[in-house]
Protein backbone atom coordinates (compact mmCIF):
# COMPACT_ATOMS: atom_id res chain seq x y z
CA UNK A 1 0.00 0.00 0.00
CA UNK A 2 1.15 3.55 -0.77
CA UNK A 3 0.30 5.88 2.07
CA UNK A 4 -2.34 3.47 3.35
CA UNK A 5 -4.17 2.98 0.04
CA UNK A 6 -4.42 0.23 -2.53
CA UNK A 7 -2.03 0.36 -5.48
CA UNK A 8 -3.87 -0.05 -8.77
CA UNK A 9 -1.80 -1.32 -11.72
CA UNK A 10 -4.67 -2.72 -13.82
CA UNK A 11 -5.56 0.31 -15.92
CA UNK A 12 -5.56 -1.73 -19.14
CA UNK A 13 -8.67 -3.48 -17.80
CA UNK A 14 -10.35 -0.30 -16.58
CA UNK A 15 -8.93 2.94 -15.23
CA UNK A 16 -9.09 3.57 -11.50
CA UNK A 17 -9.48 5.85 -9.71
CA UNK A 18 -11.46 8.28 -11.82
CA UNK A 19 -10.97 12.04 -11.54
CA UNK A 20 -13.19 13.60 -8.88
CA UNK A 21 -14.89 15.60 -11.61
CA UNK A 22 -16.11 12.36 -13.21
CA UNK A 23 -17.60 11.05 -9.97
CA UNK A 24 -19.29 14.36 -9.23
CA UNK A 25 -20.90 14.66 -12.66
CA UNK A 26 -22.27 11.11 -12.56
CA UNK A 27 -23.93 11.89 -9.24
CA UNK A 28 -25.14 15.28 -10.48
CA UNK A 29 -26.81 13.66 -13.49
CA UNK A 30 -28.47 11.04 -11.31
CA UNK A 31 -29.79 13.63 -8.89
CA UNK A 32 -30.38 16.74 -11.00
CA UNK A 33 -31.00 15.98 -14.69
CA UNK A 34 -31.41 12.22 -15.09
CA UNK A 35 -34.18 12.26 -17.69
CA UNK A 36 -34.29 10.03 -20.76
CA UNK A 37 -32.55 11.86 -23.60
CA UNK A 38 -34.63 12.14 -26.77
CA UNK A 39 -37.75 10.79 -25.09
CA UNK A 40 -39.54 14.00 -24.23
CA UNK A 41 -39.56 17.79 -24.39
CA UNK A 42 -39.45 18.36 -20.64
CA UNK A 43 -36.49 19.94 -18.88
CA UNK A 44 -34.89 16.76 -17.54
CA UNK A 45 -34.97 14.99 -20.92
CA UNK A 46 -33.55 18.04 -22.68
CA UNK A 47 -30.81 18.48 -20.07
CA UNK A 48 -29.73 14.85 -20.44
CA UNK A 49 -29.72 15.22 -24.23
CA UNK A 50 -27.58 18.34 -24.00
CA UNK A 51 -24.99 16.56 -21.83
CA UNK A 52 -24.86 13.59 -24.19
CA UNK A 53 -24.38 15.94 -27.13
CA UNK A 54 -21.59 17.69 -25.25
CA UNK A 55 -19.94 14.31 -24.68
CA UNK A 56 -20.25 13.52 -28.39
CA UNK A 57 -18.60 16.84 -29.22
CA UNK A 58 -15.76 16.20 -26.79
CA UNK A 59 -15.05 12.78 -28.29
CA UNK A 60 -15.02 14.32 -31.77
CA UNK A 61 -12.72 17.13 -30.68
CA UNK A 62 -10.27 14.81 -28.90
CA UNK A 63 -9.85 12.64 -32.00
CA UNK A 64 -10.09 15.44 -34.60
CA UNK A 65 -13.39 14.27 -36.08
CA UNK A 66 -14.87 17.18 -38.04
CA UNK A 67 -18.51 16.12 -37.68
CA UNK A 68 -19.67 14.92 -34.21
CA UNK A 69 -22.58 13.12 -35.90
CA UNK A 70 -20.04 10.49 -36.94
CA UNK A 71 -19.60 9.54 -33.27
CA UNK A 72 -22.10 7.09 -31.81
CA UNK A 73 -22.12 5.55 -28.35
CA UNK A 74 -21.99 1.89 -27.29
CA UNK A 75 -21.50 -0.09 -24.08
CA UNK A 76 -17.77 -0.81 -24.54
CA UNK A 77 -15.14 -1.61 -27.17
CA UNK A 78 -16.41 -5.17 -27.63
CA UNK A 79 -19.88 -3.82 -28.40
CA UNK A 80 -18.31 -1.30 -30.78
CA UNK A 81 -16.27 -3.92 -32.61
CA UNK A 82 -19.18 -6.34 -32.95
CA UNK A 83 -21.33 -3.52 -34.32
CA UNK A 84 -18.76 -2.50 -36.92
CA UNK A 85 -17.56 -5.98 -37.88
CA UNK A 86 -21.04 -7.45 -38.32
CA UNK A 87 -22.32 -4.28 -39.93
CA UNK A 88 -19.51 -4.22 -42.50
CA UNK A 89 -18.83 -7.80 -43.56
CA UNK A 90 -21.11 -9.57 -46.04
CA UNK A 91 -21.52 -13.16 -47.14
CA UNK A 92 -18.36 -14.36 -48.89
CA UNK A 93 -16.14 -11.51 -47.69
CA UNK A 94 -12.53 -12.03 -46.67
CA UNK A 95 -10.97 -10.13 -43.78
CA UNK A 96 -7.45 -9.78 -42.39
CA UNK A 97 -6.71 -9.44 -38.67
CA UNK A 98 -3.36 -9.08 -36.93
CA UNK A 99 -1.66 -11.77 -34.86
CA UNK A 100 -2.03 -9.74 -31.65
CA UNK A 101 -5.77 -9.05 -31.73
CA UNK A 102 -7.87 -9.21 -28.58
CA UNK A 103 -10.76 -11.68 -28.41
CA UNK A 104 -13.09 -8.72 -29.00
CA UNK A 105 -11.90 -8.96 -32.61
CA UNK A 106 -10.90 -12.60 -32.88
CA UNK A 107 -14.09 -14.18 -31.54
CA UNK A 108 -16.61 -12.29 -33.73
CA UNK A 109 -14.45 -13.02 -36.78
CA UNK A 110 -13.99 -16.66 -35.78
CA UNK A 111 -17.75 -17.12 -35.30
CA UNK A 112 -18.60 -15.57 -38.67
CA UNK A 113 -16.04 -17.84 -40.33
CA UNK A 114 -17.28 -20.91 -38.45
CA UNK A 115 -20.80 -20.18 -39.71
CA UNK A 116 -19.49 -20.07 -43.27
CA UNK A 117 -20.28 -16.40 -43.78
CA UNK A 118 -16.71 -15.10 -44.23
CA UNK A 119 -13.11 -16.24 -44.44
CA UNK A 120 -10.17 -14.68 -42.65
CA UNK A 121 -6.40 -14.76 -42.43
CA UNK A 122 -3.99 -13.48 -39.80
CA UNK A 123 -1.27 -11.05 -40.88
CA UNK A 124 2.02 -10.53 -39.01
CA UNK A 125 2.23 -7.62 -36.59
CA UNK A 126 6.02 -8.19 -36.44
CA UNK A 127 5.85 -7.73 -32.67
CA UNK A 128 8.91 -9.94 -32.13
CA UNK A 129 10.83 -8.82 -35.21
CA UNK A 130 13.48 -6.14 -34.73
CA UNK A 131 13.04 -5.23 -38.40
CA UNK A 132 9.42 -4.19 -37.83
CA UNK A 133 8.41 -1.03 -39.68
CA UNK A 134 5.22 0.39 -41.18
CA UNK A 135 6.47 -0.46 -44.66
CA UNK A 136 7.20 -4.09 -43.78
CA UNK A 137 3.90 -4.54 -41.95
CA UNK A 138 1.95 -3.15 -44.90
CA UNK A 139 3.94 -5.39 -47.24
CA UNK A 140 2.91 -8.38 -45.13
CA UNK A 141 -0.72 -7.34 -45.44
CA UNK A 142 -0.35 -6.83 -49.19
CA UNK A 143 0.82 -10.41 -49.66
CA UNK A 144 -2.38 -11.71 -48.05
CA UNK A 145 -4.94 -9.62 -49.91
CA UNK A 146 -7.46 -11.61 -51.95
CA UNK A 147 -10.05 -10.49 -54.52
CA UNK A 148 -12.76 -10.63 -51.83
CA UNK A 149 -10.79 -8.92 -49.07
CA UNK A 150 -13.22 -6.35 -47.71
CA UNK A 151 -11.55 -5.20 -44.49
CA UNK A 152 -8.35 -5.12 -42.49
CA UNK A 153 -8.59 -4.94 -38.69
CA UNK A 154 -5.77 -3.75 -36.45
CA UNK A 155 -5.35 -3.17 -32.76
CA UNK A 156 -4.01 0.34 -32.20
CA UNK A 157 -2.04 -0.75 -29.12
CA UNK A 158 -1.62 -4.22 -27.64
CA UNK A 159 -3.31 -5.00 -24.34
CA UNK A 160 -0.47 -7.27 -23.15
CA UNK A 161 2.55 -5.09 -23.90
CA UNK A 162 3.20 -1.59 -25.21
CA UNK A 163 3.59 -2.53 -28.86
CA UNK A 164 1.58 -0.39 -31.28
CA UNK A 165 0.61 -0.95 -34.88
CA UNK A 166 1.11 1.90 -37.39
CA UNK A 167 -2.59 2.60 -37.90
CA UNK A 168 -2.10 5.75 -39.97
CA UNK A 169 0.13 3.94 -42.47
CA UNK A 170 -2.08 0.84 -42.58
CA UNK A 171 -5.13 3.05 -43.10
CA UNK A 172 -3.50 4.84 -46.02
CA UNK A 173 -2.46 1.49 -47.52
CA UNK A 174 -5.99 0.07 -47.20
CA UNK A 175 -7.59 3.08 -48.81
CA UNK A 176 -5.19 2.90 -51.76
CA UNK A 177 -6.42 -0.65 -52.29
CA UNK A 178 -10.12 0.07 -51.73
CA UNK A 179 -10.25 -1.94 -48.49
CA UNK A 180 -12.05 -0.87 -45.33
CA UNK A 181 -9.88 -0.32 -42.24
CA UNK A 182 -11.20 -0.96 -38.73
CA UNK A 183 -9.21 -0.13 -35.59
CA UNK A 184 -9.54 -1.53 -32.07
CA UNK A 185 -8.68 1.53 -30.00
CA UNK A 186 -9.15 -0.03 -26.56
CA UNK A 187 -5.60 0.57 -25.36
CA UNK A 188 -4.74 3.64 -27.42
CA UNK A 189 -7.57 6.02 -26.56
CA UNK A 190 -6.47 8.51 -23.94
CA UNK A 191 -2.89 7.23 -24.03
CA UNK A 192 -1.74 8.06 -27.57
CA UNK A 193 -2.76 11.05 -29.73
CA UNK A 194 -4.60 10.28 -32.98
CA UNK A 195 -5.98 12.49 -35.74
CA UNK A 196 -8.86 10.26 -36.83
CA UNK A 197 -9.85 12.12 -39.98
CA UNK A 198 -6.20 12.35 -40.99
CA UNK A 199 -5.51 8.66 -40.38
CA UNK A 200 -7.78 7.34 -43.18
CA UNK A 201 -9.57 5.02 -40.76
CA UNK A 202 -13.10 3.84 -41.57
CA UNK A 203 -14.04 2.97 -37.99
CA UNK A 204 -12.31 3.50 -34.65
CA UNK A 205 -13.80 1.48 -31.78
CA UNK A 206 -13.25 2.92 -28.31
CA UNK A 207 -13.90 2.26 -24.63
CA UNK A 208 -14.99 5.11 -22.40
CA UNK A 209 -13.86 3.45 -19.18
CA UNK A 210 -10.14 2.98 -19.80
CA UNK A 211 -7.82 5.76 -20.94
CA UNK A 212 -10.69 8.22 -21.37
CA UNK A 213 -11.35 7.92 -17.61
CA UNK A 214 -15.13 7.54 -17.88
CA UNK A 215 -17.39 5.05 -16.10
CA UNK A 216 -17.83 1.45 -17.16
CA UNK A 217 -20.68 0.87 -19.60
CA UNK A 218 -19.44 3.50 -22.05
CA UNK A 219 -17.90 3.09 -25.48
CA UNK A 220 -18.01 4.73 -28.88
CA UNK A 221 -17.52 4.23 -32.59
CA UNK A 222 -16.00 6.92 -34.79
CA UNK A 223 -17.09 6.49 -38.41
CA UNK A 224 -15.04 7.67 -41.35
CA UNK A 225 -16.39 10.06 -43.94
CA UNK A 226 -18.97 8.48 -46.26
CA UNK A 227 -18.85 5.18 -44.34
CA UNK A 228 -22.12 3.61 -43.25
CA UNK A 229 -22.70 0.18 -41.76
CA UNK A 230 -25.70 -2.05 -41.17
CA UNK A 231 -27.26 -1.91 -37.72
CA UNK A 232 -26.58 -4.53 -35.06
CA UNK A 233 -29.66 -3.56 -33.03
CA UNK A 234 -32.91 -1.83 -33.85
CA UNK A 235 -35.38 -0.09 -31.58
CA UNK A 236 -36.66 3.21 -30.33
CA UNK A 237 -34.53 6.32 -30.20
CA UNK A 238 -37.12 9.09 -30.37
CA UNK A 239 -36.50 9.75 -34.08
CA UNK A 240 -38.85 8.81 -36.95
CA UNK A 241 -40.93 6.77 -34.52
CA UNK A 242 -43.67 6.05 -37.10
CA UNK A 243 -41.21 4.30 -39.43
CA UNK A 244 -40.32 0.61 -39.24
CA UNK A 245 -36.74 1.21 -40.30
CA UNK A 246 -34.01 2.84 -38.29
CA UNK A 247 -33.00 6.31 -39.53
CA UNK A 248 -30.42 6.41 -42.29
CA UNK A 249 -28.32 9.08 -40.59
CA UNK A 250 -25.75 8.83 -37.81
CA UNK A 251 -25.70 8.78 -34.83
CA UNK A 252 -29.42 7.97 -34.47
CA UNK A 253 -29.15 5.01 -36.86
CA UNK A 254 -26.91 3.16 -34.40
CA UNK A 255 -28.20 4.25 -30.99
CA UNK A 256 -31.27 2.08 -30.34
CA UNK A 257 -32.65 2.20 -26.82
CA UNK A 258 -31.94 4.40 -23.83
CA UNK A 259 -28.43 5.78 -23.60
CA UNK A 260 -26.73 5.73 -20.16
CA UNK A 261 -26.85 9.47 -19.50
CA UNK A 262 -25.10 9.34 -16.08
CA UNK A 263 -22.23 7.27 -17.46
CA UNK A 264 -21.87 9.50 -20.53
CA UNK A 265 -21.96 12.56 -18.29
CA UNK A 266 -19.01 11.08 -16.43
CA UNK A 267 -17.24 10.26 -19.69
CA UNK A 268 -17.72 13.85 -20.80
CA UNK A 269 -15.87 15.06 -17.71
CA UNK A 270 -13.17 12.42 -18.13
CA UNK A 271 -12.41 13.62 -21.65
CA UNK A 272 -12.47 17.21 -20.47
CA UNK A 273 -9.96 16.33 -17.74
CA UNK A 274 -7.68 14.64 -20.29
CA UNK A 275 -7.94 17.49 -22.77
CA UNK A 276 -6.96 20.06 -20.17
CA UNK A 277 -3.80 18.14 -19.32
CA UNK A 278 -2.96 16.92 -22.81
CA UNK A 279 -2.58 13.37 -24.08
CA UNK A 280 1.10 13.99 -24.85
CA UNK A 281 1.72 14.86 -21.22
CA UNK A 282 -0.21 11.82 -19.98
CA UNK A 283 1.64 9.56 -22.42
CA UNK A 284 5.03 10.82 -21.28
CA UNK A 285 4.08 10.29 -17.62
CA UNK A 286 3.12 6.68 -18.35
CA UNK A 287 6.30 6.07 -20.36
CA UNK A 288 8.37 7.47 -17.50
CA UNK A 289 6.73 5.00 -15.13
CA UNK A 290 7.27 2.21 -17.66
CA UNK A 291 10.98 2.98 -17.93
CA UNK A 292 11.31 3.16 -14.15
CA UNK A 293 9.57 -0.20 -13.66
CA UNK A 294 11.51 -1.82 -16.50
CA UNK A 295 14.82 -0.79 -14.97
CA UNK A 296 13.80 -2.13 -11.55
CA UNK A 297 12.58 -5.45 -12.94
CA UNK A 298 15.57 -5.91 -15.24
CA UNK A 299 17.80 -5.83 -12.16
CA UNK A 300 15.89 -8.70 -10.51
CA UNK A 301 16.97 -12.30 -11.05
CA UNK A 302 14.23 -14.69 -12.10
CA UNK A 303 12.09 -12.03 -13.75
CA UNK A 304 11.46 -12.18 -17.49
CA UNK A 305 10.05 -9.22 -19.40
CA UNK A 306 8.23 -9.56 -22.71
CA UNK A 307 8.67 -6.98 -25.49
CA UNK A 308 10.16 -4.45 -23.01
CA UNK A 309 11.70 -2.41 -25.82
CA UNK A 310 8.29 -0.93 -26.62
CA UNK A 311 7.57 1.86 -24.15
CA UNK A 312 4.03 2.72 -23.10
CA UNK A 313 1.57 2.04 -20.32
CA UNK A 314 1.67 -1.79 -20.31
CA UNK A 315 4.46 -4.09 -19.08
CA UNK A 316 4.28 -7.90 -19.16
CA UNK A 317 6.49 -10.18 -17.05
CA UNK A 318 6.79 -13.61 -15.49
CA UNK A 319 8.44 -14.92 -12.33
CA UNK A 320 10.47 -18.11 -12.67
CA UNK A 321 8.67 -21.02 -11.07
CA UNK A 322 5.60 -19.04 -10.00
CA UNK A 323 2.37 -19.17 -12.07
CA UNK A 324 1.13 -15.78 -13.20
CA UNK A 325 -2.18 -16.17 -11.40
CA UNK A 326 -0.30 -16.94 -8.18
CA UNK A 327 1.80 -13.81 -8.65
CA UNK A 328 -1.37 -11.76 -9.10
CA UNK A 329 -3.00 -13.34 -6.05
CA UNK A 330 0.05 -12.78 -3.86
CA UNK A 331 0.27 -9.15 -4.96
CA UNK A 332 -3.41 -8.75 -4.19
CA UNK A 333 -2.65 -9.89 -0.64
CA UNK A 334 -0.31 -6.89 -0.51
CA UNK A 335 -3.15 -4.73 -1.86
CA UNK A 336 -1.54 -4.33 -5.27
CA UNK A 337 -3.87 -4.87 -8.23
CA UNK A 338 -2.39 -6.51 -11.35
CA UNK A 339 -3.67 -9.14 -13.77
CA UNK A 340 -2.29 -12.60 -14.46
CA UNK A 341 -3.26 -15.15 -17.09
CA UNK A 342 -3.98 -14.64 -20.77
CA UNK A 343 -5.76 -11.27 -20.77
CA UNK A 344 -8.35 -12.34 -23.40
CA UNK A 345 -5.55 -12.27 -25.97
CA UNK A 346 -4.51 -15.80 -26.99
CA UNK A 347 -3.13 -14.63 -30.33
CA UNK A 348 -0.79 -12.12 -28.71
CA UNK A 349 0.36 -14.52 -26.02
CA UNK A 350 1.19 -17.08 -28.70
CA UNK A 351 3.38 -14.52 -30.45
CA UNK A 352 5.22 -13.70 -27.20
CA UNK A 353 5.60 -17.37 -26.25
CA UNK A 354 3.42 -17.08 -23.15
CA UNK A 355 0.43 -19.03 -24.46
CA UNK A 356 1.16 -22.05 -22.24
CA UNK A 357 1.43 -20.45 -18.80
CA UNK A 358 0.31 -16.87 -19.33
CA UNK A 359 2.08 -13.92 -17.74
CA UNK A 360 1.49 -11.07 -15.30
CA UNK A 361 0.56 -7.61 -16.57
CA UNK A 362 1.03 -4.26 -14.91
CA UNK A 363 -0.60 -1.31 -16.63
CA UNK A 364 -0.09 2.28 -15.58
CA UNK A 365 -2.42 5.24 -15.51
CA UNK A 366 -2.20 8.95 -14.99
CA UNK A 367 -2.48 8.70 -11.20
CA UNK A 368 0.30 6.14 -10.64
CA UNK A 369 3.67 7.09 -9.14
CA UNK A 370 7.25 5.83 -8.93
CA UNK A 371 6.76 5.30 -5.20
CA UNK A 372 4.02 2.78 -6.00
CA UNK A 373 6.42 0.94 -8.31
CA UNK A 374 8.98 0.75 -5.48
CA UNK A 375 6.39 -0.87 -3.22
CA UNK A 376 5.37 -3.25 -6.02
CA UNK A 377 9.00 -4.30 -6.58
CA UNK A 378 9.50 -4.94 -2.85
CA UNK A 379 6.37 -7.12 -2.83
CA UNK A 380 7.63 -9.01 -5.88
CA UNK A 381 10.92 -9.72 -4.11
CA UNK A 382 8.99 -11.27 -1.22
CA UNK A 383 7.10 -13.49 -3.66
CA UNK A 384 10.36 -14.68 -5.22
CA UNK A 385 11.92 -15.42 -1.85
CA UNK A 386 8.95 -17.48 -0.72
Amino acid sequence: MAGGRMIYFDNAATSFPKPREVNREVLRCLTCYGGNAGRGSHALSLAAAEKIFECRERVAELFSVFDPARVFFTMNTTHSLNTVIKGTLKQGDHVLISDIEHNAVYRPIYKLAKEGKITFDIYPSMICDERASPTRICAGIARMIKPKTRAVIATWASNICSYTLPVAEIGAFCHRHGIRFIVDGAQGAGHIPLDFDGAETDALCLPGHKGLLGPQGTGAVLLGKDFSIDTLMEGGNGVNSLEGDMPEFSPERYEAGTLPAPALAGLCEGIKWISERGIDSISEHEKKLFRYAREKLCNMNGIKLYAPEYEGSVLLFSVDGVPSETVARRLDEEEICVRGGFHCCPLGHKMLGTDKDGATRISFGVFNTEREIDIFVDALRKIKQN
